[in-house]
Parts: structure tokens; sequence; C-alpha cells
């Protein structure tokens, strides 16, 4: 009999909670022949990113993967052997009664957010007990270095990655609408929030001395850029230019179009997690724009991966990196940042092969998952 692991998503007002548990329920189904049952509470933004998806129906099936709808009247149902609280969404209530009833009770994982910040060392595996169920919540933290559970990496994303670039990166271009690159052009993904500095980062470009084409989703164009370009509501395979930069509008793109869309470019900027964590699996030269906190609390988060990631950077490479971040996260003057790091690109990459293969040392994150799962692990 397959293992079952339910796995608990509540989608908040981004596509990263939803776009990391639907890779993860995948994978497991793929790799590792498991029952995953994945619970998601707002099923038409599960859409956009899985176009198949059907919103209407409360349970389907996809890529072998049991898709539920989390209703706010939670239907108690038998626990799976495995029970995965992603990102502390707190389990329905009858839901946790029931995995009490059981005379083998489940593995109870609440899987956290990702972070470089060293207390996590202390707290990946920690237990948390019921107060007044004979309970056993663990963390589990996503991370960088050993002694935390890893990244989320399918066995076959750097191979399909080397044969993407080497045979099918001109066909993807021209499906994207761009028919002509310019001489020493950088091709940039543009994945932000709402307080990005969009407009400083158009006219960096500008008056860059490097041509630039920058691809952005339909649905994250905003009035910044239409005012920039003096254009309203530019339509999907529009091209606007201005001096050195073009920026070409695309549509909003599935995981595996997305993934493949970051290995075209020599530049992704990303936000939040799920886009953070494939920006480093692509090689490429990558920006994060990270999710806001109250009281800053994010500027700590992003200070331990940039001290993290830039260890073994040469001084003139890691500024480059530090100073363009900092600013793309409100924090300094971007035009004044940019050419700088425009310069390291092709260093960056260069550098990503390494850090690369520091990151995939300790493991990918559902295997750590599924040996930590094993009761004699715990």
């Amino acid at each position: 009999m397959k293992i079952r692991w339910d796995i608990f998503c509540s989608v908040i007002d981004n596509f990263g909670d939803i776009g990391f548990c639907w890779r993860l329920a995948r994978q497991l189904v793929k790799e590792h022949g498991l029952e995953v049952k994945l619970w998601v509470n707002d099923l038409a933004t599960f859409s956009v990113i899985e176009p198949a998806l059907d919103v209407e129906k409360e349970q389907q099936r996809m890529q072998g993967v049991e898709i539920c709808f989390w209703d706010e009247d939670f239907v108690r149902v038998k626990p799976a052997d495995v029970v995965i609280e992603a990102f502390a969404c707190k389990l329905p209530d009858n839901y946790v009664l029931a995995m009490a009833d059981l005379v083998q009770q489940p593995v109870w994982i609440n899987l956290e957010y990702l972070s470089a910040e060293y207390w996590i060392l202390d707290c990946h595996h920690l237990p948390s007990f019921h107060p007044y169920l004979p309970l056993t919540k663990y963390f589990f933290f996503p991370g960088f270095v050993a002694g935390t559970g890893g990244l989320l990496l399918e066995k076959d994303l750097l191979s399909n990655r080397v044969t993407f670039n080497n045979f099918s990166q001109d066909a993807f271009w021209q499906e994207m609408g761009l028919q002509s690159r310019r001489d020493g052009e950088l091709y940039i993904s543009l994945f932000h929030y709402d307080d990005a500095p969009i407009k400083d980062l158009l006219t960096a470009c500008v008056i860059s001395d490097v041509p630039v084409c920058i691809f952005i989703p339909q649905n994250l164009i905003s009035d910044v850029i239409s005012i920039f370009f003096g254009v309203n509501s530019p339509k999907v395979g529009q091209l606007l230019q201005s001096s050195n930069l073009r920026v070409c509008i695309i549509p909003f793109l599935d995981q595996k179009r997305y993934d493949q869309l970051l290995w075209a470019c020599d530049i992704n900027f990303v936000r939040g997690e799920d886009s953070f964590i494939r920006a480093q699996w692509s090689g490429r030269a990558f920006v994060w724009n990270i999710y806001p906190q109250a009281e800053k609390a994010h500027q700590d988060k992003l200070k331990a991966f940039l001290s993290l990631y830039t260890k073994s950077m040469s001084p003139e490479m890691a500024k480059s990196v530090f100073y363009l971040w900092q600013a793309w996260n409100g924090n300094g003057q971007l035009k004044n940042t940019w050419p700088n790091f425009v310069e390291h690109v092709a260093k960056l990459e260069e550098y990503n092969k390494r850090w690369i293969k520091q990151i995939i040392s300790i493991g990918d994150l559902a295997s750590n998952l599924i040996e930590f799962s094993r009761k004699d692990q715990i």
C-alpha cells in the first residue's frame, strides 16, 4: 500500500505558497511513488499557474495528485500517514481531532518558509506538543546549508535546463513574440511586488550603455510602466521601446514555461519564495524582491541570504550584488548600482555554478522530508 500524504495550502495573496506546494506534491508522486492529496483554499489563484485546473470541481486529479478544495466547512475525513501544514496555515480543527483518534497517529509537519537566518538551525526538526491532544507537530525548515531541509529540486530539472538552452531557446523566444536580438542585448525577466522601484529600473536601463529587453507578464503591468512609455493597457505581444530599453509584454506562464523563461534570460528579477528558488536553479544572475513584513523583519532575512550567497565572491562582485539588491528592496539608488551589476553578469553566471553545487550537496527538500517522516527518524 502506498504511503499517503496530505498537504494543506492556504493561499494568502500571491502565487508563492501554492506554487511551492504544487511543485512538492507533483514531485512526491512522480519521483517517490506516494499517494498525495493537495488541499487548497483558493482554486482560482491556483488556476493561474495551472490553467488545466477546473475551478468548478471541488475534487480532481492532475498529474497524479488529488486536488481538493479546502472549504471553511471542512468535512471530517481520514487523515493521511504524513500531514504537511504548509507555512503554518493551521489545519481544520476536525482534521486535527481525527488525527488524535487514530491508533497510529500521522507524522505532522509544519513546513516553514525559507530563510538563511542561522536561528532556523536550532528550530529545524523541533517538536511542538499539542496543548491537550496526544499529538506532536514537527518544524521543518527549507534552507541552504547542512542542518536544514534543503530546496525543492526535481531530479531532471538541471538536465532539462541544459537541453532547453542547447536546442529550444530560439523557438521559445519566437513564441514569446521576439524575432531578433540586438548585439550585446541583455534579456531580463521581471516578477516583482507592487512596492518594487520599477520606474528606477526602467530609467537605469534607458540610460545604460548596454541594450536591455525586459519580459513582463501582462498581469504585472502597472500604471508606472504605462505612463513611462505613454501607452494605455499594453497587450500581450506588444513591444515597447525607449532608447536602449525594450519591454516585451508576455502572458502569465505556467510553471514549466516560467522555468524556461528563467533559463533563457540573462538576469531574473524574482520575488517571494518559489520564483526565488527557481532562479537559483537557472544558474543565471538574479535579483530578489523579498516579501515585505511588518517592522521591516524582511530586511534581516534579505541580509542573511546576501551574507551567505556572496560569502565566496570577490569583494567587487559581492558589492555589485549587495547594493543592487538593497536598492531593489527600497534601500538605495538603483540607477547608481545598475551599471556595476551589469558588468558582473557573466561572472555571476560562473559563480552560480559553484553555488548550485553547494546547495545541492545537502539533498533536495522532498527527499529530506520523506527521510524525516519515517517513524524511526523522529
